[in-house]
This record gives C-alpha cells, sequence and structure tokens, in this order.
C-alpha cells in the first residue's frame, strides 16, 4: 500500500516510533513576543482554514468539474451512509498494553476516522445534505471516545484512563480534520455539532499544548524531536488553530511556535537531504511540513513561506532524486517494499520548485480531507522557489555522501536496465535497521537483490527487543557475519567511506565496516563496490577481512525471489521477470550456500530469502567478491 500526501489515511499504514507519555524533554522553544504581534498583522481578522467554504458554490463547483476524479469519494459517502457506525471497543484498544498487538484496533478504528473527511468532502462537493446527519453521528463518536492517543502510544493508559490529557499522532491528525470539517462545512452543521467539535479541540488539543509550550505541563519528546512526528503533530496542531480560533494573536501564537520549533525535524537529515527515515516517513513527516508550510503562506497572504526557508530546499528533493529505476524506490528502514513519493506531494513540490519534472505534473488528490482540499484550491500563482538542486545527476547516480547512500544509475539511454542501491550510514538512527554496508539490486522492473523493508508493527518493533527482528537486525540484510556476528545497532556502528570514484563508465565505492561489529581481533573488514554501466552491466561486491586469530566469514544476500544454484559458484535469483546472475569467487577457499526463508511478519506480507555464501574454514584472512549481472533468464547456463 503506498503512503499518501500528506496524513495518513489510514492508522495501520503509518505507525512511528511509540510515544512515550512520561519522556520529558526541555521545554519548547518560545517565539519573540514581537514576532507574534508581526504575524498578527498578517493574519485575517477571523479563523480561516484552507480552501474554501461550502457556501462558495462557484469554487466548489469548478473544483468538482475540474477533478473528476473526486467523484469517488461521493460514492465511498453513499457506501458508508449505508452502513451502520461501528462501536469504538476498549477490549480491542487496551490489546496493546496486553500483548503488544496494534492492528487490530486500528482496522477497527481506522473507518470510524475516515467517515468524518468522506462525509465532509462529499458533502462540500454535492451540497445536497444528505451527508450531514452521517457525518454529525461520525463526529459525536469519535468527540466520545476517551482519548484521541492511538492505542499503541498510550501503552501506561493514562490518556485512557483519562490520567492524562496528550497529544499524539492520532490526535494531532483529528484535530485538523475536525477543524477543517468546521470551517468548510459552517453553519451546515448543526450548532450542537460545532460546539461539541470546538470544546473537544479545546480540552483535547489547544489547552494541553499550551500548557506545555508554555512549561506548565511536561513536555512532549515530539516538540524536539528529530523525527516526522515533530512536522506531523505541529502540522495538525497548527491546522486547527488557524480553522478554530478566531484571535489573531492567539492564531499567531501557534504559528510562531511552530516556526521556532520545526527547525528540530531537520535535523533528522543529514545536511546532503538524506532522510534516514526512509521514503515512507518522508512522504509522512516532509508531506505534512509543506503542508503546514501553505496553510501558513496562504493565511499570512504570502509574508512567511517555511518552504522557501533554507533548511528545507535539500530535504525538499529527497522523493525525486531517490527513484533506483523504473519507479522502484530503495526499501531501506521501516519501508514497506514498493514506496512510491506521493503524487500529491510531488506535484506540489513539482511547482514550487520550479523542476519541471513531467511525471509530477497533476495531482490525484489523494489523502485526507485537508490535503485533498489544498490540492484542489492550489493558486494557480504559486510563487517559485529558486533553490539549489541536484536533480542533474539523476540519469547517472545520485549520492547523499554524509547520509553515506548512494543509487548507481545506468545512464541516458542505457542499454541494459540495470541499478543499485549502496546503504552506508550508521545503525543508530530514527527507524533504522542494523545495515550498514548493505545494498539492492534492481533488474528490469524487479529488485532482484532487496532490502526487505519493515515488519509489522508490534511492541517489539520499538523495544528493547527491536533487534530481535530478522528483518532489522543484519541478518535480514545483504552484509556479512563476521566471526559468527551480526551487526551491533548504534549510531557508533557504522560504514566510513575510504574512497570513492564516479565516473562515466563506472561508479566505485569502498567502506570500512569494522565498528559494526563486536569481533575481538578484526583487523580489517573493508567492502567495495563497483557498478559498471554499458552492455556489460555489473556490481561486484567484494569483501576482505583480516583477524588476529584464524576465524568464521559469511556474505549473504537478500531476495524475494528464487535461487538456483548452478555448476560451480554461480548463482542464478529470478524474481517475476526479471533475473541476474551470481558468480561467487572466495580465492579458492570452499565455501557453500545456505539459503533460508526469513519468517518475521514483514510489512509487505512476501517473505524474503537469505542466502548465505557460507566459508567452510576459519582463516585470518577472506577476499569474497560476488558478480552480479543481468541474466537471460532462469535457465542460463
Amino acid at each position: 500500500m503506498n503512503l499518501v500526501f500528506l496524513r495518513a489515511t489510514s492508522l495501520l499504514v503509518l505507525p512511528a516510533i511509540l510515544f512515550a507519555s512520561r519522556l520529558t524533554t526541555p521545554a519548547a522553544a518560545l517565539p519573540d513576543p514581537q514576532r507574534i504581534r508581526e504575524i498578527a498583522g498578517w493574519l485575517p481578522a477571523h479563523a480561516a482554514g484552507i480552501g474554501q467554504p461550502i457556501a462558495s458554490r462557484a469554487a466548489w463547483e469548478k473544483v468538482a468539474a475540474d477533478y473528476p476524479q473526486l467523484n469517488e469519494v461521493i460514492a465511498q459517502a453513499v457506501k458508508a451512509a449505508a452502513k451502520p457506525l461501528e462501536r469504538q471497543r476498549d477490549d480491542l484498544f487496551l490489546e496493546f498494553s496486553q500483548n503488544g498487538n496494534r492492528e487490530r484496533w486500528q482496522t477497527a478504528e481506522n473507518p470510524r476516522r475516515e467517515r468524518i473527511q468522506t462525509f465532509a468532502l462529499a458533502e462540500c462537493l454535492e451540497n445536497k445534505g444528505r451527508f450531514v446527519a452521517p457525518l454529525e453521528q461520525a463526529i459525536a463518536a469519535i468527540c466520545a471516545e476517551k482519548t484521541w492517543v492511538l492505542s499503541a502510544h498510550d501503552r501506561s493508559l493514562r490518556n485512557f484512563h483519562g490520567e492524562a490529557v496528550e497529544i499524539d499522532l492520532g490526535a494531532a491528525m483529528m484535530a485538523g480534520t475536525l477543524a477543517t470539517t468546521d470551517y468548510l462545512l459552517g453553519d451546515k452543521l448543526s450548532p450542537a455539532t460545532r460546539r461539541l467539535i470546538h470544546e473537544n479541540l479545546q480540552r483535547r488539543i489547544f489547552t494541553p499544548y499550551q500548557s506545555v509550550i508554555n512549561g506548565k505541563s511536561r513536555s512532549y519528546f515530539w516538540i524536539h524531536g528529530i523525527n516526522n512526528w515533530n512536522a506531523v503533530c505541529l502540522d495538525g496542531v497548527t491546522t486547527a488553530a488557524l480553522a478554530e480560533l478566531d484571535s489573531p494573536a492567539e492564531r499567531a501564537w501557534y504559528i510562531a511556535v511552530a516556526e521556532k520549533n520545526l527547525e528540530y525535524y531537520f535535523a533528522g537529515f543529514t545536511p546532503d537531504g538524506y532522510c534516514v527515515e526512509g521514503l515512507g516517513y518522508w512522504v509522512y513527516g516532509f508531506g505534512n511540513y509543506a503542508l503546514l508550510a501553505e496553510t501558513i503562506r496562504q493565511a499570512t497572504g504570502g509574508h512567511l513561506d517555511l518552504l522557501a526557508q533554507p533548511p528545507a530546499a535539500q530535504p525538499a528533493l529527497f522523493g525525486a532524486r531517490t527513484e533506483i529505476l523504473n519507479g522502484i524506490y530503495p526499501s531501506i528502514a521501516d519501508c514497506h517494499p514498493g514506496n512510491q513519493p506521493a503524487p500529491d506531494l510531488m506535484y506540489f513540490l513539482n511547482r514550487r520548485f520550479g523542476w519541471q519534472l513531467p511525471a509530477w505534473s497533476a495531482p490525484e488528490l489523494k489523502g485526507e480531507l485537508h490535503n485533498r482540499v489544498t490540492m484542489a484550491f492550489l493558486p494557480s500563482d504559486l510563487p517559485v522557489i529558486h533553490a539549489e538542486n541536484n536533480l542533474g545527476e539523476i540519469p547517472w547516480r545520485t549520492g547523499f555522501p554524509q547520509g553515506g547512500v548512494f543509487i548507481f544509475r545506468p545512464g541516458p539511454a542505457a542499454p541494459v536496465p540495470f541499478a543499485a542501491c549502496i546503504k552506508g550510514g550508521n545503525n543508530g538512527v530514527s527507524h533504522g535497521h542494523n545495515d550498514a554496508g548493505s545494498f539492492s539490486v534492481v533488474a528490469g522492473h524487479n529488485m532482484v537483490i532487496c532490502d526487505p523493508g519493515g515488519e509489522v508493527y508490534t511492541a517489539r518493533t520499538f523495544g528493547p527487543r527491536r533487534y530481535d527482528s530478522k528483518v532489522l537486525n543484519s541478518f535480514g540484510h545483504a552484509v556479512p557475519v563476521v566471526g559468527g556476528q551480526l551487526q551491533h545497532d548504534g549510531s557508533d556502528a557504522k560504514a566510513v567511506i575510504l574512497s570513492t570514484n564516479f565516473t562515466e563508465a563506472a561508479d566505485s565505492i569502498t567502506f570500512d565496516l569494522r565498528s559494526a561489529y563486536s569481533v575481538a581481533g578484526l583487523k580489517k573488514l573493508e567492502r567495495t563496490f563497483v557498478y559498471q554501466r554499458g552492455k556489460s552491466a555489473a556490481l561486484t561486491v567484494t569483501d576482505n577481512a583480516a583477524f588476529a586469530k584464524p576465524n568464521t566469514f559469511e556474505s549473504a544476500l537478500i531476495t524475494w525471489g528464487t535461487v538456483t544454484r548452478l555448476n560451480g559458484n554461480r548463482l542464478i535469483i529470478q524474481d517475476g521477470d526479471d533475473t541476474v546472475g551470481v558468480d561467487i569467487d572466495t580465492q579458492g577457499q570452499p565455501c557453500h550456500i545456505k539459503q533460508e526463508r526469513i519468517d518475521e511478519d514483514v510489512s509487505n506480507h512476501r517473505q524474503p530469502t537469505r542466502v548465505g555464501i557460507v566459508l567452510d574454514a576459519k582463516a585470518t584472512a577472506f577476499q569474497v567478491t560476488l558478480k552480479i549481472q543481468p541474466a537471460a533468464g532462469a535457465n542460463e547456463k
């Protein structure tokens, strides 16, 4: 399932790190009072959300004509209205605190929350009144819930039992959805419903948020968080304030707080724009940042444009720069294999930065209510941000030297569709895996040598036993097992770049991987990648290891495909219609092949296979070379 811009339409597909309700951090960075007054002077006299209220019929009729794909929302609303609203089950909410299962509650809760945005958008498009009653019923049900915090973020059950009222991803997104609904529908909603929305936003969002920001309550970790939580939560809360609070000074305070604290989000990127959390969380986090930036830009009449600020320039390029080949993107970190950048986000960024990329020339209008309305009502005269970009390198390669990730492509008019993604970096980043020195290979339209992506989230995923998982630890990645040891986690476990050489004919890079392994007497562990372009396209991976005394060594490949061993040390790996051959050179040292299915609950529900290349005898030195090339077919000899 693809991730959608900007907020998740499903709580199931976009969970993030566990919400540590008792985790305290320093108080939020408070804005200068003069800055608040300045912003207040740019704001309209009364609260206003994004887009146009339902009463602006000419505007909504134009949207319906311009985007006929929105008709599907009306069809979805008709189906939803015909079904009874399922009650929220406390027993499902409690499961996470009891056994770590978050799926059953999320599967039941998603449709309840989605009904609000579906009915609201359908009513705005149609304006016949038939979706108002089911919309008000859904709003009343959500406002009656014990907490808007997701079950996986309330393991202590403090929010469930009413001991705390905190803000997590779920609460922040719900705030944005309800406030946007109130703004769009206006007096089409009953006074009682509008009062219910306002009272719940005040109790569940505005009051606790103000208390935290002003240092009167324990701070939320995401205020200073260097991951997607920071951008997503600040977006939801600020969007709600702009659409709901009538005082310009109050709205200005929320904007100023967001402006001051969003800087922490960009600390989760390396300076060259690499998102360590992976593509899916870039869509989620940066997507919410971009949506909030546009909301604030319009609210302030263009005076404050967060997207145009320098810290956003390189992160904005991440989605455009990371395609490996033929629509396949890295599945590094807790990604869902098959993820691509969300079309609406890329359309928006394409226009704002003037990239003129044909693939992103039109929006799809998917995602949550606020996103669809924002995209549908984007002004035709969006200002272009003139920032330095690195898109010209794409036919050949993309390099994130500080992030440690390199994508090698075949170049323009390439005779062979064959590319590679090399993962360096370190094992201590948000949503990261123990994968320093791993790699993926795309041949044709399949990632034949793969990174398996993330697992289905449970309590283990973000607990002390995270790396018991064979898809999160290094067993599930194409990296060596050294002296019988897997890689350890932490930022000190890293792939240190020793050398690089990039030309039109070939690209090469060498990593020192010693720090990733806690192996006594490991004197040397260097991994060299050589990517060859042209008719003889190939990726050669060479490991050189040395020990103070004889030890063991094992290399590995990961695939979703089928593996056949031919004569000698040659493998054929086939995935779909695409095949690679792998020639193994151990410098004469005997080895055997050990295949093992990685039996974890993976996020794409396609079990990967680990192909171990195991050297039979201990030695003080090893050199193992894997030469991977496109092959004609699975029966190649």
